[in-house]
């Protein structure tokens, strides 16, 4: 039983918005298939940190869902600024369990114990938002991100953190999330969010602050998995 992490599949099954037009992305929705299959068991977990899908509404997303659904292992799916389909959690499980998608789940304002680990996150917020209305989206999902690690040191396993958004980047932070991070203590934490060569080396990557930083977009990840792992105190 493994754990692994992917971030921005950004599929569109269901829509026209190929991401085919992007340098490196040429074939990517067979390369994430071929690559997964060669990597998780049915018995393994994946979380999926953000930008899923294009689709503009749930029934849109439909095929990406199914897509996703019928690919090995059980998949913890987030909310990336680009996931416009996402509604409540009430709607959003609704619709998986009438279209019979057995494998998702989603993190909103929970966790999950997956062996040592418990999956904790949420979608976080730019590190450079000024708006009055960025400071609400940015203080609720502080909110968000406190409640799913105080669940998951409830379930007994270490609290690893998924966003979407980077908490730092270009060596600039996000000083909300980043203290909810450090007052809980967070050893390890995976983001996605970021594109392309040229931010991919200027995003924050192995240790900061005591945090061990990791990237997983998935044109930055090779479209693979990643596995996921602890290191013992």
């Amino acid at each position: 039983m493994s754990l692994y992490v992917l971030g921005d599949p950004h599929l569109s099954l269901g829509v026209d918005k190929p991401m085919d037009i992007f340098g490196g992305w040429g074939n990517y929705v067979e390369r994430i298939e071929k690559n997964w299959r060669e990597t998780v068991k049915d018995e393994d977990t994946v979380v999926l940190a953000g930008d899923i899908s294009w689709a503009m509404r749930m029934p849109e997303a439909l095929p990406d869902f199914r897509f996703i659904d019928d690919l090995p292992g059980k998949k913890i799916i987030m909310k990336g600024n680009h996931d416009y389909w996402w509604e409540t959690r009430t709607k959003i499980e609704r619709f998986f369990s009438d279209n019979g998608l057995s494998t998702l789940s989603l993190l909103f304002n929970n966790a999950y114990r997956i062996g040592d680990v418990s999956v904790c996150g949420t979608r976080g917020w730019f590190y450079d938002a000024k708006s009055e209305q960025d400071g609400k989206v940015l203080n609720r999902e502080v909110g968000r991100l406190n409640t799913s690690i105080e669940e998951g040191r409830k379930l007994g396993g270490e609290p690893v953190v998924f966003l979407h958004y980077p908490p730092v980047f270009a060596g600039k932070e996000c000083p909300e999330i980043m203290n909810v991070l450090l007052d809980h203590n967070i050893r390890y934490c995976y983001y996605g969010h970021i594109h392309g060569k040229k931010a991919g080396m200027l995003a924050t990557v192995g240790n900061y602050k005591g945090i061990e930083f990791k990237m997983i977009s998935c044109d930055q990840t090779g479209f693979r998995v990643i596995p996921v792992t602890v290191m013992r105190h």
